[in-house]
């Protein structure tokens, strides 16, 4: 087993509030090397590696593709199933402590590794991220406002849905993500056929809401409760998926990004959680019926790792959301972020590289403040994500007209 502190991580990590050592970085004298292990090889799991490294940790990766973003730059790369058991045996042998870069890991493999290992977060919050019936009933029980909603799982639940539910916004329970399994219904007709068409799932049916503005806020919780948080990032999604991340003080109003930290700190304290943990909510309309009732800030999801929107972090903040990951993972002091620059993130999609001809990088990196970040994929599809760029300055209005430029060159929309 290669680990410095393999013989009992998971004691000294949660013992972390009675004043155990941390789990450090092998050194020269020990001959060596604490490694850390990731489920999933995407570009998540590839950040992730390269902030683990940094700080002088081995990583390894499982994951089936044989040229997966992670695996390509990672230690050790175990290709394998994520419920193979000779896999996870491997992975176990090699590594100290374990985390997750998507949500979809099996949650029966977590807890097969969580007896052996420390794992973060833990199989139960990745199970309840993993259902939306199970994370809905998570938001209820930590008091913070979401969306009316039904859940449908038989066809008398579809007969009982309220009236006051539509039009509204029908989601698989399971499986959904960047806008897929999911549908818009204006009535119960076009309700019935969306079900049938998701093959009779289960769903949950939401209320449609005025919305203003979408926003997430990304927290890192240790292993002793410790718990510190990036300011809320201000989203702009196009067809379901990510396009543009504002992250610069004054994006929103002060009380309301309070409220979005407490509600997420809320629902990552009530899971006894440790990791990275996203949250994303909307702004609904000041004046409407909707934001009279439920408030003006609403919990729409949680991701269990960190997240597209926080990409930024890699270059306007002291600490990125990945070295939080690496963080929490190995019982390390957990600071409160500082971010010294405005910023403002292009999602870069397969769509960009259209007839097979790379964008233009010569002119964009002209541009000052640009930070390209491409993730390693070999193949270029539409929606696919290949990578992100950020742009920092000195001020709101210098990052905003960069990053506008660069969306000229691109060929992609304004904002």
């Amino acid at each position: 087993m290669s680990g410095q502190a393999a013989a009992a991580p998971g004691r000294d990590l949660r013992a972390a509030t009675s004043g155990a050592a941390a789990m450090l970085p092998g050194t020269t004298g020990s001959g060596q090397q604490t490694t850390l292990g990731v489920m999933g090889g995407g570009q998540l799991g590839r950040m992730f590696v390269q902030a683990a490294q940094s700080m002088g940790y081995f990583t390894v990766v499982l994951d089936p593709d044989v040229i997966s973003p992670a695996g390509l730059v990672s230690h050790y790369h175990i290709q394998s199933d994520y419920r193979d058991e000779q896999g996870l045996a491997q992975l176990m042998q090699r590594c100290a402590a374990i985390t997750t870069e998507f949500e979809n890991v099996p949650a029966p493999a977590l807890i097969t590794l969580g007896a052996h290992r420390p794992v973060a977060p833990s199989a139960e919050a990745v199970g309840i991220a993993q259902d939306r019936i199970k994370e809905k009933a998570h938001f209820v029980r930590c008091g913070v406002p979401l969306a009316p909603y039904a859940v449908i799982e038989n066809a008398a639940q579809l007969a009982a849905v309220a009236d006051d539910l539509l039009p509204g916004i029908l989601k698989t329970a399971r499986l959904g993500y960047d806008g897929k399994g999911q549908a818009r219904v204006s009535n119960r007709a076009e309700l019935a056929a969306a079900w049938a068409d998701l093959k009779n799932v289960p769903c949950v049916l939401e209320k449609l809401l005025p919305l203003q503005a979408e926003c997430s806020v990304i927290v890192a919780r240790g292993w002793d409760g410790a718990c510190v948080n990036f300011a809320p990032q201000r989203n702009l999604h196009r067809d379901g998926i990510l396009a543009v991340t504002q992250a610069y003080e004054g994006n929103m109003a002060a009380a309301l990004a309070e409220r979005a930290v407490a509600a997420t700190k809320a629902i990552a304290n009530e899971l006894q959680y440790v990791g990275v943990l996203c949250v994303e909510f909307f702004v609904l309309q000041d004046d409407s019926e909707a934001a009279q009732a439920l408030g003006t800030l609403i919990v729409n999801e949680m991701a269990p790792r960190p997240h597209n929107s926080g990409h930024y972090t890699l270059d306007a903040c002291d600490l990125s959301q990945f070295d939080l990951q690496v963080r929490t993972l190995t019982g390390l002091p957990l600071l409160q972020p500082r971010q010294h620059s405005p910023a403002i993130m292009l999602n870069l999609l397969g769509d960009l590289w259209a007839g097979g001809v790379s964008p233009p990088w010569d002119q964009v990196l002209a541009l000052p403040g640009a930070h390209l970040h491409l993730y390693g994929k070999l193949k270029a599809s539409k929606g696919r994500k290949m990578g992100h760029l950020t742009f920092t300055g000195a001020t709101v209005a210098e990052v905003r007209t960069t990053a506008l430029a660069a969306a000229r060159l691109l060929g992609m929309d304004a904002f």
